[in-house]
């Protein structure tokens, strides 16, 4: 993938402030040209890129360079994260992180990718924000604040490892349509929240629930507020397992605007897609849940292999459920260079959606052998392990280092990219890096 030139605030005004402020604030030209003036929305993240509130800013023309900015040079970065992600998309914003800087073994929340469908709510309240639970197999209809949330359930924080099920998309041939992610849509971290299963309890979940499906305040890029974005959910026995969420915080502050704030679902294992974002209501479904990306070809997989290229049917695809095996290296940066004959740490993390991983293999020949590295457990069900190696590199000269993880049911990660499908969903290739010995 061609990955985008960063561009300075003052070089993009330059060029074409309206450009700017559709890629700065994400505004849409026709709102800004026809009102003259910048909405709420990109007023509140340029104030964050200036360091505070714009007073008055509903008076600034929205051609006009900040003069906080006019002489800057500073890249521009989506509102609340680091400007070291990778942009894919800005309508509606996708992002990723460069391996190496997930090498934390707790994701932090300004490098959290985003992968967002739609446009995120504006103008939210957190004391009026409501959680609504009803459905065909709900006992009852229950709304909920979240600080009723807060004072009726037990809270509790979980490790979760979430990941796009698109990740590494980029590595399919022929090319499958989508975001074009390499590696980096996906994070480990400190969820907190209550238990999904207790409130569905607190409910009443009929005998012949099948599903859950959830609902959220983003709006539809065609900016109908009638058009639900994306509506997604799981199983019901896996809305009931003890790990998932409903969260309102992430690492222990307010989860991020990009990644659902003030209140989304963290299910872990599963593709992030059914981790809903500005939670606003869960359906208890007697059926597999029928929302917006859950038919077709969304998240979704042939049900047997098929040629690259293939025209498959849509009957003969079935859901995503538990995501495979797979490791990230997160040190050293690919291209490092190692001086001499001495020994260094390669390290990173390995998961394997439902399951854990047993063993984890680092290869600095092309694959020909493979040495066990040492492997941690996850600090809890559905968190990702961390796992290091000491290694020496023989001679001068160019390496590449591999990795491979094997789960709890012995299945390991390919060396190659697996069975393409339509989407490019589920590529769990093995992660290589490059490396160079020099003797000087």
């Amino acid at each position: 993938m061609k990955k985008k030139k960063k561009v300075g605030v003052r070089e993009l005004y330059n060029k074409d402030s309206l450009k700017a402020n559709k890629e700065l604030w994400g505004e849409q030209e026709s709102d800004f040209s026809r009102r003259g003036f910048l909405s709420s929305s990109a007023l509140l993240a340029m104030g964050t890129l200036l360091g505070g509130k714009i007073v008055f800013g509903e008076n600034m023309p929205s051609d006009l360079i900040p003069a906080g900015l006019k002489d800057s040079d500073k890249e521009f970065s989506i509102p609340g994260k680091s400007g070291d992600l990778i942009i894919l998309n800005d309508k509606p914003w996708n992002a990723e992180t460069p391996p190496h800087l997930l090498d934390d073994k707790v994701t932090p929340s300004d490098i959290m990718f985003v992968r967002n469908n739609g446009v995120p709510p504006e103008n939210i309240n957190v004391s009026t924000w409501k959680l609504t639970i009803e459905g065909e197999s709900a006992e009852t209809t229950k709304s909920y604040t979240i600080a009723e949330l807060k004072s009726k359930f037990n809270q509790y924080t979980y490790k979760l490892t979430l990941e796009c099920g698109g990740n590494g998309r980029s590595e399919f041939n022929p090319v499958a349509k989508g975001n074009q992610w390499t590696l980096g849509a996906v994070g480990c971290s400190a969820w907190t929240g209550v238990r999904l299963k207790d409130v569905l309890d607190d409910v009443g979940v009929k005998s012949n629930a099948v599903y859950i499906g959830y609902y959220g305040a983003d709006t539809h890029l065609s900016g109908d507020h009638n058009k639900v974005v994306i509506s997604r959910g799981v199983p019901i026995a896996k809305a009931m397992e003890e790990e998932g969420l409903i969260a309102w915080s992430l690492n222990g502050e307010d989860i991020p605007v990009m990644n659902g704030y003030p209140l989304r679902l963290v299910i872990g294992g599963w593709p992030a897609s059914v981790s809903g974002k500005w939670l606003t209501k869960i359906a208890i479904r007697d059926k597999v849940h029928d929302g917006p990306k859950m038919d077709g070809y969304s998240y979704r997989v042939p049900k047997y292999p098929v040629a690259p290229g293939t025209k498959v049917p849509e009957e003969d695809m079935k859901i995503i459920e538990s995501m495979p095996v797979k490791s990230l290296i997160t040190f050293p940066k690919s291209g490092a260079i190692v001086k001499g004959n001495r020994s260094f740490e390669v390290r990173g993390h390995a998961w394997a959606g439902d399951l854990t991983v047993n063993e984890m293999y680092v290869s600095i020949d092309f694959g020909a052998t493979w040495k066990k590295c040492s492997l941690e457990k996850p600090a809890n069900r559905l968190a990702w392990q961390h796992w290091k190696i000491q290694v020496n590199l023989p001679e001068e000269g160019y390496y590449e280092i591999w990795s491979k993880a094997v789960d709890s049911e012995g299945k390991a990660q390919p060396l190659i990219v697996p069975g393409w499908n339509p989407k490019g969903y589920l590529n769990n290739a093995s992660h290589r890096i490059a490396c160079k010995r020099i003797d000087v």
